[in-house]
């Protein structure tokens, strides 16, 4: 039986399956794409992130605690 708390994800997602993804509001999904702080294509007028792009930056981006270390 799968949980239910967890967010299947497909491999190429829109702004509002990015912003669920992640938990965080779809405007801070806009402005890190805008700001190309989170990678991402544009097709067209819309933005699409690919899933496992995005787990390898969540991977390789640091939070904030382990900066506040360095």
């Amino acid at each position: 039986m799968a949980d239910a708390s967890v967010v299947q994800a497909p491999a190429a997602m829109t702004v509002d399956e990015v912003a669920e993804y992640l938990r965080i509001p779809r405007g801070s999904v806009y402005k890190l794409a805008q700001q190309g702080r989170i990678p991402c294509q544009k097709v067209g007028r819309h933005w699409r992130f690919r899933r496992k792009t995005i787990d390898e930056w969540l991977s390789r981006t640091p939070s904030r605690k382990a900066k506040a270390r360095l």
